[in-house]
């Protein structure tokens, strides 16, 4: 008897040159994989991370799209898709999110590491949450987990197929796409942590430390490529007003409608944030002095014009507003204090000179200010 095991007939043994190609791909691969460990790590910023891991994904698994489901806040019970989707094709009337009480989440962290939508119909057809994500049309649902616990969702969208490609995912690139969903889950969680440690809980803009230090990056990234910057500084006009005539509850109300209509009138770039009490900044990245004059604008117009209504009681709600803009040429500041002591300043001439409007700093100067036209 041969006392050598039979090889497998149906897979036919490799020549040398094709296990160093075998060999060779490996090592590619576990430098990529490296490559995007530290990207991940590094990108602490939940909206960038979430947009970092999207594109890796598709790069990676050769999809149109891909998009990923994760937690609100840090008590929220439901998952919702995140903004930061790429090629995936939205319904603007649905609403993408999945609870956390449900069949479809106790399938994902049963342990399994990759699903397709076909084996997930077949097993749970009477989850109505699973029809939000099939309504996808996703190539692969793909669970973030950690902790034994499903922190999140990555779906791939459809699948980009070459000639004599099969179109379906190998079982190589199924533990490829799983280790990225890891590494990716950990950073999901870490820059989840910091987004919840940096935000005040109440209006759910940043905190005033953590403005700081994004804004005195940013400041050195203007300098160094001559790109203009600006800070905005608001102050809720009468605020005292409608904590004395309806009560704290409604001076709440007021701030956190004032917060959400200030974070939906700026860009994905910008940054606002509660500086204290009933003050608030903005920082508006590549922006000149006439774009920052047309946010702020718009932002203190539609305040003016929302209607807040409070326990029966109709409300007119106006802030003031002061801008200041760094400019290699003309307002070369290095500060961050500097810069939003040059909004506070322009902030204080506005309310001088009536409220309920805007002032723009003069370049180049700390005391003077000229409204904004």
């Amino acid at each position: 008897m041969n006392s050598e095991e039979p090889q497998n007939s149906s897979t036919p043994p490799m020549n040398t040159d094709e296990t160093i190609a075998l060999y060779e791909r490996h090592i590619y691969d576990l430098q990529q994989m490296l490559e995007i460990s530290k990207s991940l790590c590094t990108t602490l910023e939940l909206p960038a991370l979430i947009e970092s891991i999207v594109y890796i994904a598709m790069a990676q698994m050769r999809v149109t799209g891909a998009g990923i489901f994760i937690f609100e806040s840090i008590d929220s019970t439901m998952y919702k898709l995140s903004n930061n989707y790429s090629g995936l094709e939205i319904d603007p009337a649905v609403e993408y999110t999945i609870p956390v009480n449900c069949a479809l989440i106790e399938k994902l962290g049963s342990g399994t590491k990759v699903f397709s939508i076909e084996s997930l119909l077949e097993d749970l057809p009477d989850d109505g949450s699973l029809h939000i994500l099939s309504s996808l049309k996703p190539s692969l649902v793909v669970p973030l987990i950690l902790k034994n616990r499903v922190n999140g969702i990555l779906v791939l969208g459809e699948r980009i197929v070459f000639d004599n490609d099969s179109g379906k995912f190998t079982d190589y690139e199924k533990n490829e796409i799983s280790t990225i969903a890891s590494l990716a889950s950990v950073a999901v969680n870490n820059a989840s942590l910091i987004e919840q440690s940096s935000t005040d809980m109440m209006t759910k803009l940043k905190l005033k430390y953590y403005f700081f230090n994004v804004l005195t990056d940013k400041l050195d990234k203007a300098f160094s490529e001559d790109i203009p910057l600006s800070v905005v500084m608001f102050d809720i006009d009468f605020f005292k007003k409608f904590n004395d005539t309806y009560g704290h509850a409604c001076g709440d109300y007021v701030l956190m409608t004032v917060a959400k209509i200030i974070k939906s009138s700026i860009r994905g770039e910008d940054m606002a944030s509660r500086y204290g009490g009933e003050e608030f900044t903005v920082m508006l990245y590549n922006a000149n002095r006439s774009e920052a004059i047309a946010v702020a604008e718009r932002i203190r117009k539609n305040i003016e014009k929302n209607d807040f209504y409070y326990q029966g009681q109709h409300m007119q709600v106006t802030i003031s507003g002061g801008i200041s803009i760094f400019s290699a040429e003309t307002n070369p500041v290095t500060s961050a204090k500097v810069l939003v002591d040059q909004a506070d300043r322009a902030l204080y001439l506005s309310k001088r000179n009536g409220r309920n409007r805007v002032t723009c700093a003069a370049p180049g100067t700390n005391s003077e200010s000229e409204e904004a036209k």
